[in-house]
């Protein structure tokens, strides 16, 4: 499809450019608030019968999720390769949330599918959403969920290809989506391993992640596999 063409082209690009790095690793520190710290959970150590439980506090990163470091990655590569329409999905509303963000400090223009039952149970976020000035399209088609929300991104998407870009917040799709995620998240891996051994002396013997759309595991894992 021309339109992934293009994209990976750009991300190849761009990913070989140390000004987009750069660029991006200060928007990283100065705007979402990185590197976020470590929480050493000692109570729920003890609970489970662990020495030690170490938190990474991706939730005290901009917009109270990690959804942030890919979204912010996306837009600015959005914004380099002359797109100036943004469309995403999201189904819990976080990364629509952080879409909005990134679009806001980038001055880009934001429409969100969100399916009508998700729109319906995550109403705050929905709020969060219009007031960073994203337009929120509903989906009343098939389970109204997130499955139909991304359909109806991707429609969008590939009808508008010339000023859209499509900002997909979860480690699927064709390449070089899973990859980009991959990249832009990866930042939480390498601060979690460097905090660690700071920290401890050591890497930890065992990384564990939630697991929604994948990117938040793929973030912190990129840092501890080879």
């Amino acid at each position: 499809m021309p339109a992934v063409g293009e994209l990976e082209r750009a991300f190849d690009d761009a990913r070989r450019d140390e000004a987009f790095t750069q660029e991006f690793d200060r928007l990283l520190r100065e705007w979402v608030g990185r590197p976020t710290p470590l929480t050493d959970a000692s109570r729920l150590a003890r609970e489970v019968g662990l020495r030690r439980v170490t938190l990474k506090r991706e939730d005290l990163a901009h917009t109270g999720a990690h959804k942030i470091n890919n979204a912010l990655g996306q837009a600015l590569l959005a914004k380099r390769m002359g797109k100036h329409r943004i469309v995403a999905e999201t189904g819990a509303g976080q990364h629509g949330v952080a879409a909005a963000a990134a679009c806001a400090l980038l001055g880009l223009e934001c429409i969100v599918y969100m399916g009508t039952e998700d729109v319906r149970r995550q109403h705050p976020n929905v709020f969060r959403m219009k007031l960073l000035g994203a337009e929120v399209r509903e989906v009343d088609a098939g389970s109204r969920t997130l499955k139909d929300a991304i359909n109806e991104a991707i429609r969008d998407w590939v009808t508008n290809v010339r000023t859209t870009y499509y900002l997909l917040g979860s480690v699927v799709g064709p390449h070089p989506y899973p990859a980009m995620v991959r990249d832009f998240q990866s930042v939480i891996g390498r601060e979690a391993r460097a905090q660690h051994v700071e920290r401890v002396g050591k890497l930890p013997d065992v990384v564990v992640a939630c697991v929604g759309g994948g990117s938040n595991a793929m973030g912190i894992f990129s840092g501890f596999i080879a």
